[in-house]
């Protein structure tokens, strides 16, 4: 056989093989944080570590109505709810490759609030998705009809009104479970059975509604929802971190230490039964560790700081170290790393110098491949970085969205970067393809 055309066979089948290798690592994101609701990727899809000059390539871009919801994907297939004006949720459905749109199921749904528009991820599983709208419209849309095979409405089915940003959470699931937060007197968190939405159970607490989403935890061997409630302005007492039993309801635990005015992360889960909960307006962060003896849990605060506070975005735990996008109304120390204790490592942000590198304002980060990815809530920039205790770590960067508050989470699926702004939704990729 001739040496060029075997050498040629050898790079076409190695090629093949690599793509195959490559669709088989890659890891769908199935609903709001990744597969583990923590935003780190399982894929193992390579990634570049550096970007040419303008940026990594840009596959497609569709136009969206305005909101902060950020797209959800499963089999190769991009899952976001919309919003037409003030008129109608819009569940869209994209190719990830091309852009293409597949279909649309909308619904009527009146109504506005501030900072108007659509709010978070649908939560996939199978051939059903699960989503809650901005006025607390709740359905279970079947994949393969396009078609709502039940509906609720979080808010009305409680007495409890639209929030006044709107209703901002993504359902849970577990076992035959969907999860959400009514956040009302009788109902502060439910939960409906997958099948059919009819109600299991329903969790009686007085709070205040907020904008966080009830998380799955496992807890001193206790799968349960955790979940954060709001304190009133000039209120105290009333806000806490709460442990759910997803049997029947039941509160299991509180924490009233940390209290937050607007909370809308979730409780980050760690090794050895830890949460680490943050918010902004004044909140700072907290660290408590869940013990249980006997049938009873207790509470342990590790630590509490003012120097770490993220209003929007989710922290990131990488090898024993936080990541946290510690920015909000009232602060801007920009990305931040965090030992297991509270003490700051380092800031982004150089208080002690009339300049300094960005803040990153209240935009997105998510972990992939061992790396670092951020988004300028602000300018619209695009960061690499990587991941050290020893100092920030900057690799490359791209500017990539135009617009204003910029704070839609990211998503990434087989190398592909989805980002948005309030009126596109952009998909990049950013993978190490040869």
């Amino acid at each position: 056989m001739n040496r060029r055309f075997v050498n040629l066979y050898k790079g076409i089948g190695a090629g093949i093989f690599l793509s195959l290798l490559m669709v088989t690592a890659a890891a769908d994101w199935p609903q709001m944080g990744g597969p583990d609701r923590n935003n780190i990727s399982r894929e193992t899809v390579p990634l570049a570590r550096k970007w040419p000059a303008d940026g990594p390539e840009m596959l497609w871009s569709v136009p969206l109505g305005g909101g902060f919801a950020s797209p959800s994907v499963s089999q190769g297939l991009v899952y976001l709810l919309d919003r037409i004006e003030d008129k109608q949720d819009n569940l869209r459905c994209f190719d990830l490759e091309t852009g293409e749109e597949k279909w649309n199921y909308a619904y009527d749904a009146p109504g506005s609030v501030s900072y108007d528009g659509s709010r978070t991820a649908p939560t996939i599983e199978g051939n059903r998705l699960y989503c809650v709208g901005l006025l607390g419209d709740f359905h279970c849309i079947d994949l393969d009809t396009h078609q709502p095979l039940w509906r609720k409405n979080i808010c009305k089915d409680f007495g409890q009104k639209v929030p006044d940003w709107g209703v901002a959470q993504a359902p849970s699931l577990y076992k035959d479970l969907v999860i959400v937060a009514p956040q009302a007197p009788d109902a502060f968190v439910a939960a409906y059975r997958k099948e059919d939405g009819e109600l299991v159970w329903q969790t009686k607490m007085q709070g205040q509604v907020g904008y966080s989403t009830p998380v799955i935890v496992n807890l001193c061997g206790v799968d349960q929802a955790v979940m954060i409630c709001e304190t009133p302005p000039k209120d105290s007492g009333i806000g806490s971190v709460n442990g759910i039993s997803l049997e029947d309801g039941r509160i299991l635990w509180t924490y009233h230490n940390w209290e937050c005015m607007i909370p809308i992360p979730f409780a980050t889960a760690l090794p050895d039964d830890r949460l680490f909960i943050t918010g902004g307006y004044k909140a700072g962060s907290s660290m408590i560790q869940i013990h249980k003896e006997g049938n009873r849990f207790q509470v342990r605060e590790l630590f509490k700081t003012d120097a770490c506070g993220s209003q929007i975005q989710q922290p990131l735990f990488y090898k024993e170290h936080l990541y946290v996008n510690s920015n909000s109304n009232e602060r801007e120390d920009g990305l931040m790393c965090l030992t297991l204790d509270g003490t700051v490592l380092w800031q982004t942000r150089d208080k002690k110098k009339s300049h300094f590198s960005t803040t990153f304002e209240r935009g997105s980060l998510i972990l992939a491949d061992d790396l670092l990815i951020e988004l300028d809530g602000k300018r619209g920039d695009l960061y690499l970085i990587e991941p050290s205790p020893e100092g920030y770590k900057e690799l490359t960067n791209a500017h990539v969205l135009d617009g204003k508050q910029l704070w839609s989470p990211m998503v990434l699926s087989k190398g592909r970067l989805l980002v948005r702004s309030s009126d596109l939704l952009k998909c990049f990729d950013i993978s190490a393809r040869p």
